[in-house]
């Protein structure tokens, strides 16, 4: 996750408050993780020994995913669907939960709307899209030209390539935008929506000075006119969510897009790659 070189680096510099003023407090990154229960405590009452599980640590406090070994609580965790592999449930919990929590919650989001998904190719942007999909809803991608057959593949009904076009300009308008990637002003997601249309900006690793426009000027559109545009803030991966998204990867309605598989011992090489920005979908550790 993007989570893991932001905590490497400590950017935005105000994330230091949480990561680490001059030096990271977490040796160990990784957030999410898959595999089989080697041991339980006492008042676990959820899991025994042997089951195979996914989740994410990060929302109770802590990383430290990149490893042969975690320890957690039950409360992060979920039995994992038997047609899953550990590599596809690894890359699930933070990626999707953001991204259902933008679209369901914050969004909003009904059956027949039309969405488009801004940041289409990525890690959140392909199980946005599919997840918008399984709402019953009218999908458009933007994403990157290579990407656009990828994007097509896991659902979307319409792409943009946006090396050609920009979405806020063409005269197209949306029920709802989900933002993977913050790479834009308030004023061209105003521009984009519908009337009574609700923008989502989940991302601003690209260009993080935008946030500033989205939660003050967003404000600003949403309490003096019919559009509401917002950040999403900090997702808050939890069991129910977890168990959602396992729903849906049991239906077959969301399969994880998986870029690169990288070692345990490639771990640094594996941050530099989701560093650059490029990644298509999920990069997966497998130990």
């Amino acid at each position: 996750n993007p989570l893991d070189w932001h905590f490497l680096r400590a950017t935005p510099f105000f994330g230091r408050l949480a990561m680490g003023l001059l030096k990271p407090k977490r040796k160990i990154l990784g957030a999410d993780l898959a595999g089989r229960v080697e041991a339980v405590g006492g008042n676990v009452k959820q899991f025994q020994t042997g089951d195979e599980i996914f989740g994410s640590i990060f929302s109770y406090g802590y990383v430290g995913a990149f490893a042969e070994y975690v320890c957690v609580t039950e409360k992060a965790l979920v039995l994992k669907p038997a047609g899953t592999t550990f590599e596809e449930a690894a890359a699930v919990p933070v990626a999707a939960v953001t991204a259902l929590q933008g679209l369901r919650d914050k969004g909003q989001i009904q059956p027949g709307q039309k969405v488009l998904i801004n940041g289409a190719s990525g890690g959140v942007g392909t199980f946005a899209v599919q997840i918008a999909k399984s709402f019953g809803t009218e999908v458009t991608g933007v994403c990157s030209t290579r990407n656009l057959d990828m994007v097509r593949s896991i659902g979307a009904d319409h792409v943009i390539d946006y090396t050609q076009e920009d979405f806020t300009k063409n005269g197209q308008t949306y029920d709802l935008i989900y933002c993977a990637v913050g790479n834009r002003s308030a004023a061209d997601y105003k521009r984009a929506l519908n009337p009574k249309g609700i923008c989502v900006v989940a991302g601003f690793t690209t260009m993080p000075h935008l946030l500033f426009q989205v939660v003050f000027l967003g404000a600003w559109v949403s309490m003096t006119g019919s559009k509401t545009i917002g950040a999403m803030g900090t997702v808050k991966v939890n069991k129910e969510d977890l168990g959602f998204m396992g729903d849906l990867l049991e239906d077959g309605k969301v399969v994880p897009v998986i870029d690169r598989h990288y070692t345990l011992g490639e771990v640094a090489e594996a941050i530099r790659y989701l560093e650059k920005g490029h990644a298509r979908g999920k990069v997966v550790i497998t130990v």
